[in-house]
């Protein structure tokens, strides 16, 4: 895994979580969003981690 900046990661993993924008795209965010293999295996570990329940 290339080095992910971790304050990155929690600002995508958040919006996803919450429903923001995709400052990009102006849409909801989603983990599609994210092309980047290692970034979003980094998102996808956040919001295991963040999300009560599972």
């Amino acid at each position: 895994m290339t080095n992910v900046n971790p304050v990155v990661v929690r600002i995508a993993a958040e919006r996803i979580m919450n429903g923001g924008l995709n400052p990009k795209t102006g849409e909801i965010y989603v983990l599609d969003d994210i092309t980047n293999p290692d970034y979003r295996e980094a998102v996808e570990n956040y919001i295991l981690e963040n999300t009560e329940g599972i």
